[in-house]
């Protein structure tokens, strides 16, 4: 796909997210902001039909919904009904009737077990699957993660790839303060992974990025991101909670507008 087509897609998408969430008066946009861009150029252009894919950041499913609304997967309407009574589409992914989406997650820290599973098994069936897995950087605060980690490289699981939304903020403040790590860079490397950083708001970057594989070891991507990205939240903790009112939804839109095309 031509990278400004995928732009002007991206662009579309990113208004109905922010629709999403002012019509649905739901927390969690700035985590879905700092991801989007990502969920968008892994399901438009890296995915193949026969892979497959996590989020473990259950959070961030109005992101994964906007995406597949955008893939032409989830009607309009369906996507209205968001965090709705009886919807099936909730705040965090329940995993039925949701089109590509393997497992329900919500609670942190579980889709890399998930995913180092999935590939474990495409290798041993010898399956030409590719698994992905997008995280938050605060979930890698569970032990599991790095149990799956370690399993991985193990394995040699070269078939997997997570991704990393690194925007620095969780629940309670930043990673840093919480628990003194901006990066986790050299925590991964030290543990046997292949990584590379890349810029979670540059289109090409994402691609790039998502490009990169190793032949023995798994692969992770680390977005480094803005919390609430085109918000009046941008960067702050409140984007982690907090839904928009009617006056910050017009900003936030006008900045849209305003981006410059990468």
């Amino acid at each position: 796909m031509d990278i400004q087509v995928f732009e002007d897609i991206f662009e579309k998408a990113r208004m109905r997210l922010l629709q999403l969430h002012y019509d649905s008066q739901t927390g969690h946009l700035g985590g879905n902001l700092s991801c989007l861009q990502a969920l968008m150029a892994l399901h438009h252009i890296s995915m193949k039909q026969e892979d497959s894919f996590i989020l473990s950041k259950g959070h961030a499913a109005g992101a994964l919904y906007t995406t597949l609304w955008s893939l032409g997967k989830i009607s309009d309407q369906e996507l209205s009904t968001y965090g709705a009574e009886g919807t099936l589409l909730p705040i965090h992914p329940s995993g039925k009737g949701i089109p590509g989406l393997l497992f329900a997650t919500g609670s942190l820290g579980h889709g890399p077990s998930l995913a180092a599973g999935l590939a474990l098994s495409a290798k041993q069936r010898t399956q030409p699957r590719h698994v992905y897995c997008v995280c938050s950087d605060g979930e890698w605060q569970e032990g599991s993660c790095w149990e799956a980690l370690i399993f991985a490289v193990h394995q040699k699981l070269d078939n997997l790839t997570i991704i990393i939304d690194q925007n620095g903020l969780q629940g309670f403040g930043t990673t840093q303060d919480v628990i003194s790590c901006s990066d986790l860079s050299p925590r991964l490397i030290a543990f046997g992974a292949s990584v590379h950083q890349a810029s979670g708001h540059d289109s090409t970057s994402i691609i790039n990025a998502l490009g990169q594989r190793s032949t023995d070891r798994p692969n992770i991507v680390i977005l480094n991101t803005i919390k609430g990205k085109g918000t009046h939240y941008e960067g702050q903790l409140e984007s982690h909670y907090l839904p928009i009112n009617k006056e910050q939804y017009d900003i936030a839109k006008a900045s849209q507008r305003k981006r410059p095309v990468r």
